[in-house]
């Protein structure tokens, strides 16, 4: 029997370009910095490249190559020009993250019908329309890895966040729909579920002393995590390690989700 060994650069991402959607700041900052550090050139990603400047000159004092890239995640046309123009250029992307995500927390029957819109729209429809723009090169070249920002609300449901916990668990089965319809061309589509992570949108819950205080003892870490302990699974994701893996979310929730 052939005894196969784990190859010293798995996990090497020299020679991959990476697009994180959302990449400004807070979880998505965090993902292009753990995917640079291996060794993948970074595109960062926001409506407004203005804004990405910060973002730009934390990574290149990193080492790490990077370019930015704007659209509107949600307008399929600008989606659809901007990959055209990555194309164009000579670039391609081999790891597509999608990150961009927002929470509006409203009880369900408070919610406006405009407000609903937007949340869903935002962390699913936005997925299915970047990764729509970007998957028809990498089933040309039978190689790329999409990584879906999920989150622990994929898996459960708490008082006001019906929006983002029907998104989330939407974005859970988008991931399981591309599998099935993409794996056959060597695409790997897998999801990361955070837990609850310090980052500007989860700000005001990190300092409330009642929240964190809920928080510490429903989740068996007992603390908030913080954003680069996602890396690894994202490397990891993005890796020839990963081969295999296809139509999965990993949770990194400190065993949030492992715990009654």
């Amino acid at each position: 029997m052939q005894h196969e060994t784990i190859k010293s650069g798995f996990f090497d991402l020299q020679g991959r370009t990476a697009l994180i959607t959302g990449s400004r700041r807070g979880i998505g900052l965090a993902l292009a910095k753990a995917l640079g550090d291996a060794g993948a050139a970074i595109i960062l990603h926001d409506r407004n490249v203005a804004r990405l400047e910060e973002a730009v000159l934390e990574l290149r004092a990193r080492g790490v190559t990077v370019d930015t890239i704007g659209f509107d995640a949600l307008d399929g046309a600008a989606i659809d020009a901007a990959a055209a123009r990555l194309a164009a250029s000579g670039r391609q992307v081999d790891i597509l993250v999608n990150n961009v995500g927002i929470n509006v927390r409203r009880k369900l029957e408070e919610f406006t019908l405009p407000e609903w819109q937007l949340v869903l729209d935002t962390n699913l429809t936005s997925a299915f329309l970047v990764s729509k723009a970007f998957v028809p090169a990498m089933i040309e070249r039978r190689a790329g890895k999409i990584i879906n920002i999920c989150s622990l609300m994929s898996e459960l449901g708490r008082g006001t966040t019906g929006a983002y916990t029907a998104s989330k668990g939407g974005l859970k089965m988008l991931t399981r729909a591309m599998c099935v319809e993409w794996a056959s061309r060597n695409i790997q589509v897998n999801g990361i579920g955070p837990g609850y992570f310090r980052t500007e949108m989860t700000q005001a819950l990190a300092d409330d002393p009642d929240f964190s205080g809920w928080l510490a003892r429903r989740t068996p870490a007992a603390r908030w995590g913080e954003v680069h302990e996602l890396g690894g699974a994202a490397v990891f994701l993005a890796s020839g390690a990963a081969d295999f893996v296809n139509g999965q979310v990993i949770y990194v929730d400190g065993g949030f989700t492992a715990s009654m």
